[in-house]
């Protein structure tokens, strides 16, 4: 299917050379761009961060549900002024 596509200038020059350099099409080049993107999406969604603590039980029952400015007030207690 055909389509139009505003790109930089900039970046379509380094494109073109890119292709030129891999031995490949523009097209090719922009396709295979365009599969990993959409590929890694797919997994980027997918992630989970590991529930882990650093010899803790979790948050300090006096910081569940505290915003940010409260959790760093009580990283810095006692510290400074």
């Amino acid at each position: 299917m055909k389509t139009t596509v505003e790109i930089a200038d900039g970046l379509l020059a380094e494109a073109k050379r890119a292709a030129e350099r891999q031995g490949t099409t523009l097209r090719a080049l922009i396709e295979d761009g365009l599969r990993r993107v959409l590929r890694d999406r797919g997994r980027a969604s997918s992630f989970r961060l590991r529930r882990a603590t650093f010899r803790g039980r979790g948050v300090s029952p006096d910081l569940q549900g505290a915003g940010w400015e409260r959790v760093r007030q009580r990283a810095y207690e006692g510290r400074g002024e």
